[in-house]
């Protein structure tokens, strides 16, 4: 994650510019990723409808809305993509507020390493988040884990399409 002059995390910059215009259209802010791919740097705005329906034209009405928002407060020194879409079905959960919302539903986990049982995937309902401990009630029981143990924790629910 780049970082803008004064030392600050770019995404987090500009979740603070661009929360207030998308949440004034009713829709809520998911994330903000500020991405090197290859070559090229992306700023990635994910966003939400409460009833869950996104749409291209949403996407479309966000990205000229926030634009120039962005532009005016020029917070990122060097050329990039914005895209503002949609954080899909599979959807990780990188924010304490993401488990609040999603407890109840099927999840699932990579960890860095093998726990004590020699599992690194894991899947399961989300019970919570209790500050950094997830905890998941799986097919063997209950399975807790320190969040910062795990590459990722994203939402199942596009498991039934492939």
């Amino acid at each position: 994650m780049a970082k803008t002059a004064g030392g600050k995390n770019t995404a987090g910059v500009v979740e603070t510019l661009v929360r207030p215009v998308v949440e004034g259209m009713g829709l809520s802010l998911w994330d903000v990723r500020f991405e090197k791919e290859g070559p090229d740097w992306y700023l990635r705005v994910l966003i939400d409808k409460p009833d869950g329906t996104m749409d291209t034209d949403t996407c479309a009405l966000v990205s000229h809305a926030i634009d120039p928002v962005i532009d005016e407060a020029d917070p990122i020194d060097q050329s990039y993509f914005l895209e503002v879409g949609s954080p899909g079905l599979g959807r990780r959960l990188t924010r304490e507020e993401h488990y609040d919302k999603l407890k109840g539903q099927k999840v699932a986990a990579r960890l860095i390493r093998p726990d004590e049982a020699g599992r690194r995937e894991l899947e399961g309902i989300l019970a919570g988040r209790e500050g950094g401990t997830v905890t998941l009630d799986t097919a063997e029981g209950a399975v807790s884990f320190d969040i910062s143990a795990a590459s990722f924790v994203k939402l199942c629910d596009d498991e039934d399409l492939f």
